[in-house]
């Protein structure tokens, strides 16, 4: 173990074999030299004293900077501590200082705590919405739709509504408003800790009467009951005695703020319909302008001393409850705030809530709580790695968030809502469900798969509203739209804002139909991996059946071709919206499109066979399909159109070929940061339409899906023959002309190389997916919500792609491909009502079922006896 003994002269390193070194000069270039004389070491280190600097990469500690940097465990304190500490650091995540703006931004999102149905920002309770920081209160399914001016046109866009802020919390000296923002900071540290949501803060306050003020702050979203949320708030004057005045609000005058290229937008949501207030309890009822949900909440102050003395000033946006106190130099002062949230919707009833019958929990039995609800998640959903640190932390990190979008504690009571993009972080994309549900779904069906199911239906009580548009559009079945709100219409913008150009133009986003192949292959992957027989019955069947209905009528014969081709639609790239200099929008024959069509089809065909006669045939005439149509669809996917030139690759669309190459290093080093290339091309006049460049994986995409296997058998059906490199041919082509705007086509790409053995490629593009979010790698984005999308897809490549399950086929099937980095892998899984505990080693795989099983190692197979570890050498 490395000993390092910090003082203002010298840092002493005092190594495990006894040699000493030190460290002098300016903080900035200790830190430097002590990284770089580290990097090699494995033993990480005790620190003896908290260290805090600032570099161009932000505030950090001493012991969480070597951390990071070197892989190894850090902590600062005793050698007696180290192992509790050392076991912490995979499960803390620790902010130091305050960078206003975009950068405060993506830390809040970071320290969100919520449960599935709220989430909240990780702001100290003394935050306002400013450019500086941004507290949020997100309610999921909770959307408004309000009219903007935009380049002379009306526009209608649905937000995800920030909720009234009931959180707030502040102190006053000298009519001073601590407020984090307008006051000196003297040191400022939050944490949350991953295992329990616990949110903590610690602040040394100056006022401008150099009054110094120390503010502590707890905060939990509950994770057994969903509705509540509860906050401790602590404050100890440190230089003087006097008058001080804590402040409690209701505040109902918030307004979307989150997303800078929004704000030029109608950001009013709310009308306060009610505000109340009786002693130390507050209620405020207010209710969205359009989609009329009611969001009721109510508050109540505890705390050791009387709050006789409170008064409390009720206005039409809110309430102000003030509590004048006397303090003492040096005495601490604690008070606590326990929230509960409900919304319902205009046809749902709302009970009363008088608040003299309001009862609530105090912060410390709300936490015990949801600490008991967290531990049975983790029981359930955690991954354990060995030999990798951060690996272990960013995967913590993402399964803590991911459960923050969406918990099977918040699906209990058949929450009708979906998983947003960002989560309940944030309010990029306004909060809207895209075909992230294709990465995110997988993690609830193998862990929590009631919780899928619950997900799956929201879409199927959206199915008439896909059926209405797809008949305006001119089509058969159920055309579900690019972007899901409240009720299932498409929310896509028909203008989309260049914040590189500042100008506006038209999107046609809303021609990735792809999103309705998402939605069959889930409820297929939900099927296949549960064989919930009346969940296909009252549901699934139906969906993937209006589905198929939408494609086959989408499907054109082309006489000349002798095939059948799919127009007017955008692949999973999205920098393609049309041909160059073309006015209409759509494309012909996006492949990943089409041989998702093709999977479907067939699926139809194989379900004709599992399903009961009796079901299938009703639900044939529910959704008035034929036989006859069943025969097209027979027929479409033997003969269906792709564009494959002569080395084997299949183009991203027909004519795909014919576009331009892009000098990427002209552009590179012109821009440094090019993720976002459709953008740059538009801001210097030209468009992504004309050129061979991509956001993210399109026709790869099929192989995130499938395996090779299936889509040699998706090729040959379609009677096409590729060389059989063709795979390595078309992702080394692709990765060529991919600027990877989007973090998810990392994990599409990684798990491709693996699949053509370029391990190293593998690893380093999952790593750089895996720390995406907390690196905050596309630039400020993550202040707009984390991904979930690619976290929860982090979740699920090392089941898949490195503990090497398939589960795609009929018996499970295990060919391990362990990471160098990475001594074990360990998780679980519900499959087919079979509990699974695997441990994966370089050399070994373990397993323990609780029910007898049959599965299949490297192709040889093995029956499996409940409750019996079996160790496998592969």
């Amino acid at each position: 173990m490395n000993i390092i003994t910090v003082s203002n002269e010298q840092w002493l390193l005092r190594e495990a074999h006894g040699e000493t070194t030190s460290f002098a000069g300016p903080l900035s270039e200790r830190v430097t030299e002590l990284t770089s004389y580290l990097k090699d070491t494995q033993t990480g280190g005790v620190i003896s004293e908290t260290i805090v600097f600032t570099n161009e990469e932000g505030t950090f500690s001493l012991d969480q900077w070597l951390t990071e940097k070197l892989n190894q465990p850090f902590v600062c304190g005793t050698k007696e501590a180290f192992d509790e500490k050392r076991a912490a650091i995979p499960w803390t995540l620790e902010y130091y200082g305050y960078t206003p703006g975009k950068d405060e931004y993506s830390v809040e999102s970071l320290l969100t705590v919520g449960n599935g149905f709220i989430g909240l920002r990780g702001t100290t309770p003394e935050m306002s919405i400013s450019d500086e920081n941004y507290p949020g209160l997100y309610i999921a399914s909770l959307y408004n739709t309000v009219e903007s001016d935009v380049a002379g046109h009306t526009i209608r866009n649905e937000d995800f509504v920030n909720a009234p802020n009931l959180q707030k919390m502040y102190i006053m000296i000298d009519d001073e408003v601590i407020d984090i923002a307008h006051n000196q900071i003297v040191s400022f540290k939050r944490t949350l800790d991953l295992r329990t949501g616990l949110f903590q803060s610690t602040a040394e306050i100056e006022t401008k009467q150099q009054k110094r003020v120390r503010i502590e702050t707890k905060k939990i979203a509950n994770m057994k009951d969903i509705h509540q949320y509860s906050l401790v708030y602590t404050f100890t004057p440190l230089n003087f005695s006097g008058d001080v005045t804590l402040v409690s609000e209701a505040d109902g005058a918030v307004y979307n703020y989150n997303v800078a290229r929004y704000r030029s937008l109608t950001n009013q949501h709310l009308h306060v319909r009610s505000a109340d207030a009786e002693e130390a309890k507050a209620q405020l009822v207010a209710e969205t302008t359009n989609s009329q949900i009611t969001v009721v909440q109510s508050s109540e102050i505890f705390a050791s001393a009387s709050l006789s003395e409170i008064t409390s000033d009720v206005t039409a946006t809110g309430v102000k409850q003030s509590l004048p106190l006397s303090v003492e130099e040096g005495h601490t002062y604690q008070f606590e705030k326990s929230v509960t949230v409900a919304a319902y919707r205009s046809n749902e009833e709302q009970p009363a809530s008088p608040l003299s019958q309001l009862a609530l929990p105090r912060f410390d039995v709300m936490y015990q709580e949801s600490q008991q609800a967290w531990a049975q998640l983790w029981q359930d959903a955690a991954i354990e790695v060995t030999g990798d640190l951060m690996s272990q932390k960013m995967l913590n990190l993402h399964t803590y968030h991911v459960l923050v979008s969406a918990s099977p504690n918040a699906y209990q009571d058949s929450l009708d809502a979906s998983i947003t993009a960002r989560g309940l972080h944030g309010e990029a994309y306004r909060g809207h469900i895209f075909w992230d549900e294709l990465f995110i779904l997988p993690f609830y069906i193998v862990h929590f798969p009631d919780t899928a199911k619950e997900i799956l239906r929201y879409r199927y009580r959206r199915l008439a509203a896909a059926k209405t548009d797809a008949k305006k559009a001119g089509y058969q079945g159920a055309m579900f739209p690019w972007q899901s709100g409240l009720d299932g219409s498409e929310q896509s913008q028909e203008l989309h804002l260049n914040p590189i150009s500042g100008e506006w133009k038209e999107d046609h986003s809303r021609l990735q139909r792809h999103i309705s192949l998402a939605i069959a292959y889930n409820v297929w992957q939900y099927w296949h991996n549960t064989k919930d027989k009346q969940f296909m019955a009252e549901y699934g069947l139906e969906l993937m059946l209006e589905i198929a209905h939408f494609w086959q009528s989408a499907a054109t014969w082309d006489q000349e071709a002798q095939r059948y081709f799919i127009d007017k639609v955008m692949g999973p790239d999205e920098f393609h919206e049309n041909y160059p200099n073309s006015e209409i929008g759509g494309l012909k024959n996006n492949a990943y499109t089409n041989m998702m069509v093709v999977w479907l089809f067939e699926e139809i065909d194989h379900l004709q066979a599992e399903i009961d006669t009796d079901i299938f045939t009703g639900i044939l005439q529910k959704t008035e399909l034929t036989p006859a149509d069943l025969n097209t669809m027979a027929d479409i996917r033997t003969k269906l159109g792709l564009e494959i030139d002569a080395d084997g690759i299949i183009a991203q669309f027909e004519g795909y070929f014919q576009l331009e190459d892009l000098d990427w290093d002209h552009y590179k080093k012109t821009y440094g940061n090019i993720y976002r290339m459709d953008r740059i091309l538009n801001a210097e006049g030209k468009s992504a339409d004309s050129y061979k460049v991509a956001k993210q994986a399109d026709s790869l995409m099929i192989f995130y899906n499938f395996s090779k296997q299936q889509v040699n058998q998706i090729l040959t059906d379609l009677d096409y023959e590729l060389p059989s490199d063709y795979v390595e041919k078309n992702l080394n082509y692709y990765l060529q002309r991919t600027s990877h705007g989007s973090t998810l086509s990392r994990i599409v790409h990684a798990q491709l190389a693996a699949m053509v053995d370029d391990q190293e490629l593998a690893w380093s593009l999952y790593q750089e997916a895996l720390s995406s979010d907390y690196r905050d790698i596309q630039g400020g984005t993550t202040a707009e919500g984390i991904h979930a999308g690619v976290m929860a897809a982090t979740l699920f490549i090392p089941l898949t792609t490195f503990a090497g399950i398939d589960l795609r086929e009929r018996l499970v099937q295990i060919a391990p491909n362990l990471p160098k980095a990475w001594a074990s892998l360990a998780f679980s899984l519900h499959i087919r009502g079979v509990h699974y505990q695997i441990n994966v080693t370089h050399e070994t795989l373990t397993i323990t079922v609780d029910q007898p099983e049959t599965i299949l190692v490297k192709g040889k197979e093995y029956q499996l006896s409940p409750q019996e570890p079996q160790t496998i050498t592969y």
